[in-house]
């Protein structure tokens, strides 16, 4: 197992993470690849969602929406929120639709973090956190998280790490990369440590409805004393395989939607207009594709963890998203130098854990987003490259 931090350290946009590009590069033009990579959902999206789509397009509502997002699509995030999550905001004030979720999380830290400013950060983590606190001239200090807690972020951990320039909390679950779940329990002492030290958290759901033997999504905003200080960021890619239409969303308070909105106005005005009437579909109509794409994935994670096993391979329950964050190390080889021993020798593409920390060169990142066959192939074509070397 990688060795993780006890103190709290700063980070900035590493160059493991153009060794990513490249790797992506180089897949691209590797023959009958198969991808276990990249995080886009490899289901279709629902046809109903579609077909609201078509008919904005025929009604002719394909015009300017206000830059908050259509009042419409608004209602629709609060609905779902306070029927899911048990978050409650003002259509009107507190909700802002962005162009995807990644455009969410940068206009949210440009607005919220002032140079200087920490944000608190879990280890490993998505890279673009980096790239946002970065542009905004803020200061990320990483969170340790461990195996032996399933990855999943410990109040004691986050309180290891705070000083008197912590500003922020960003909270991932379930996680990228690790799949990992925080418990409700520890999500509770996490919202009472905020509240004592004054935290804004920063509650990124856009996994939440992928979980698994027994994992409880819980979303902090919706507990005592979290609502005034909770941004949630989601957005429609994962859950409804919607990637390509870009469509994420903000929940804040008011006064934050606000700032946020005025500096998506200066950026690109309001989300694709026709994307949004599909989105309302989404929220509003049968949920059906939801729950068979986590059945689904339930399935091939259940595949893919066995043959990992087989391997030889150790990691957490990843009781969450479509990942398995797991540990090569016995193959003799770092991450990245795996990756490209994978992709060059199996047509197999997996993304190195160093592109997602940089002490986790003992780790990679599989995703459940291929087929059964494909991905019963894939493990093969590994385990007898490591067989032949």
């Amino acid at each position: 197992m990688a060795e993780t931090q006890t103190e709290p350290r700063t980070a900035d946009a590493s160059s493991e993470e153009v060794d990513i590009f490249t790797l992506q590069a180089l897949a691209n033009e590797t023959p009958d690849l198969i991808s276990l990579g990249l995080g886009d959902p490899d289901s279709a999206t629902a046809d109903h969602i579609i077909e609201a789509a078509h008919r904005a397009i025929d009604e002719g509502r394909t015009g300017p929406a206000p830059t908050q997002g259509l009042i419409e699509l608004r209602r629709a995030i609060a609905n779902k929120l306070a029927r899911e999550n048990n978050v409650h905001v003002d259509a009107e004030t507190e909700v802002l639709v962005t162009t995807g979720s990644q455009e969410a999380l940068f206009l949210l830290i440009q607005s919220l973090v002032d140079p200087g400013d920490e944000v608190l950060v879990p280890d490993p983590r998505y890279p673009a956190y980096d790239t946002a606190i970065n542009l905004a001239g803020g200061k990320i200090v990483l969170v340790p998280t461990a195996l032996e807690h399933d990855f999943a972020l410990q109040a004691a951990d986050i309180e290891a790490c705070l000083t008197e320039r912590s500003k922020a909390l960003l909270l991932i679950t379930p996680s990228n990369p690790t799949a990992a779940v925080i418990p409700p329990d520890e999500l509770r002492k996490i919202a009472r440590l905020a509240i004592e030290r004054d935290l804004i958290v920063i509650s990124d759901e856009i996994y939440e409805h992928f979980l698994y033997d027994g994992a409880e999504h819980l979303s902090i905003g919706s507990l005592p004393g979290m609502r005034e200080r909770t941004i949630t960021l989601n957005g429609l890619s994962k859950a409804y395989a919607m990637t390509g239409w870009r469509v994420g969303y903000i929940a804040a308070p008011a006064e934050f939607i606000q700032a946020v909105s005025s500096l998506k106005a200066m950026i690109n005005v309001h989300a694709p207009t026709v994307s949004q009437w599909a989105a309302v579909a989404a929220l509003e109509g049968p949920q059906d594709a939801v729950r068979e794409m986590r059945d689904l994935y339930a399935h091939r994670r259940r595949v893919l963890m066995d043959g990992l096993r087989e391997m030889g391979f150790d990691f957490g329950s990843s009781q969450g998203a479509f990942y398995i964050w797991a540990n090569i190390s016995s193959t003799g080889m770092d991450a990245m130098q795996l990756s490209y021993f994978w992709l060059q020798q199996a047509g197999v593409m997996v993304f190195p854990g160093s592109g997602f920390g940089e002490t986790w060169s003992d780790y990679m990142r599989f995703t459940l987003l291929q087929p059964d066959d494909r991905m019963l192939q894939a493990l093969e074509r590994m385990d007898n490259a490591l067989n032949t070397r």
